[in-house]
Order: structure tokens, then C-alpha cells, then sequence
């Protein structure tokens, strides 16, 4: 089996909770290797979210295809990133000093600032979706979680790990993704963003440019208060993505 093609079964398995064949393997390089694949695994995501919200649109209106949807890639993900949004917002705020908020990140019991930003989290996303045209809901979700998944790579090139590497959940790299890599990256968020760009271009601009600003806010604040990222932080860096691509989405294209 080629390198590559490890390599992307890696990301799928890490991403989603879909089977993998039993041959792929984690080394010590695994993660830094299977990064490049995150944006296009993404979109995958979004295609499948995307089928149920238009499959759901065809018995039931309002809200429930967009709920539909948003539950079907917390269940494809094994709500991966709504974990670090929560967990994420329980340290950052609910934390007093560097010690204290590295604590609360680890602990995987719901706290207050946790439930809140996740009910806002699936909220958001809903209602944003729900405002917006079928088929335009569908280019969105399928930019936001490849979109989401390359902020994930930028948080983790960019800033340091925060704490003790040995006690993380997963061994992240110490050097940043290689040139070739960046270049696999940027084709595959390029492709996920591509469907919603040709679409309508100002609400693609717009929500690309919201996404930006909200995507540099889980790190810029975990950067500030903990010194770095945990895996947490780039969970919750890639909901906000995809928040403020929605958010940006639905302020130009309206209510459809």
C-alpha cells in the first residue's frame, strides 16, 4: 500500500467513525503525513450531511433537514469537534491561571461554559442552514467542514502544543507540515471551498472572510491564556469556522 494512500486512510479514520481497513497504521509521523487529507475528508463530510439535509427537505420543511444534517456529521465524527468546543470553553473561561485551565481542557466532565457553547454551537448552525436554500446549504456544508479541517492544520503548524506533550491523547508533531504538504492542503480546501464559490461568490467571499475572523479566535485565546494549543483548541477552532462561514453565508444570501 503506497504512503499515501495510508495516509488518507489515517485521516478518515482520525476524522470520522468510519471502517478502515485493519492495514492502516500509526507511526510517529502518522498525523503530520495524514494533515494534508483533512480538507478532502472533510468535504466527504459535508457531501454526506448535505445528502440528508436534501433527503430530509423532501418530506419536512423549517428546521428539521438542517437538525438532520448537523446531526449527521456529529454522528460520521463521533462529535469530535463539538467535544473540543465544549471542553475548550469549560478551561479558557472557566479557568484562573494556566494550571487550572489546562486541567478543566483535560476533564471530560460538561461544565457550564461547555454546555453553553455547545448548545450555541448546534444552534447557530442549524438555524443559519434552515435560512439558507437547499442546494446553497449543501455547498456550505461541504466548504465548512473542509474549511474547518484546514484551520485545524493552521492552528497546529502555528502555534506551539500547550502542557506536557507526553500525557496528550495523541503525539503531535514537533515540525510543521512540509512544503509539498502545504500544497496537497491548499488543493483540497480550494476544492471544498470550490462548489460554494461558483454558487454565489459574494456570500462565498463574505462567509470565507467571517470564517477567517472566527477561526483565529479559539487559537488567538488559547495562544493568550494556555500558551498554545490542545487537541481541544483545534476542535473548537474548526466549529467556529464553520460557524462564521455560515454566519457569512447567510448575511448575503438571506433567507432564500
Amino acid at each position: 500500500m503506497s504512503r499515501q494512500f495510508q495516509s488518507l486512510l489515517n485521516a478518515v479514520q482520525f476524522m470520522t467513525l468510519v471502517p478502515t481497513p485493519r492495514t492502516a497504521q500509526f507511526d510517529d509521523d502518522w498525523l503530520l503525513s495524514a494533515s494534508k487529507y483533512f480538507p478532502l475528508v472533510g468535504a466527504a463530510i459535508g457531501l454526506v450531511c448535505g445528502g440528508v439535509l436534501l433527503a430530509g427537505s423532501l418530506i419536512w420543511s423549517g428546521v428539521v433537514p438542517a437538525m438532520m444534517a448537523v446531526a449527521a456529521g456529529t454522528a460520521l465524527t463521533g462529535a469530535l469537534h463539538e467535544d473540543g468546543i465544549a471542553d475548550t470553553a469549560d478551561g479558557l473561561f472557566g479557568g484562573r491561571t494556566r494550571e487550572q485551565r489546562l486541567a478543566l481542557i483535560k476533564d471530560s466532565r460538561l461544565g457550564l461554559y461547555g454546555a453553553v457553547a455547545l448548545v450555541l454551537s448546534f444552534a447557530i448552525r442549524v438555524a443559519a442552514l434552515a435560512s439558507l436554500p437547499p442546494w446553497l446549504a449543501v455547498a456550505t456544508l461541504v466548504a465548512g467542514y473542509s474549511l474547518g479541517r484546514t484551520g485545524i492544520v493552521a492552528a497546529m503548524s502555528a502555534l506551539p502544543y500547550a502542557g506536557d506533550a507526553a500525557t496528550g491523547k495523541l503525539s503531535y508533531p514537533t515540525r510543521t507540515i512540509s512544503t509539498a504538504g502545504w500544497f496537497g492542503l491548499a488543493a483540497f480546501s480550494v476544492l471544498g471551498a470550490l462548489w460554494l464559490v461558483t454558487l454565489d461568490p459574494p456570500a462565498a467571499i463574505v462567509g470565507l472572510l467571517v470564517a477567517g475572523v472566527f477561526g483565529l479566535a479559539a487559537p488567538w485565546i488559547a495562544l493568550r491564556l494556555i500558551g498554545g494549543y490542545r487537541g481541544d483548541v483545534l476542535g473548537a477552532t474548526e466549529q467556529m469556522i464553520q460557524i462564521g462561514l455560515l454566519l457569512g453565508v447567510v448575511a448575503m444570501a438571506g433567507h432564500g
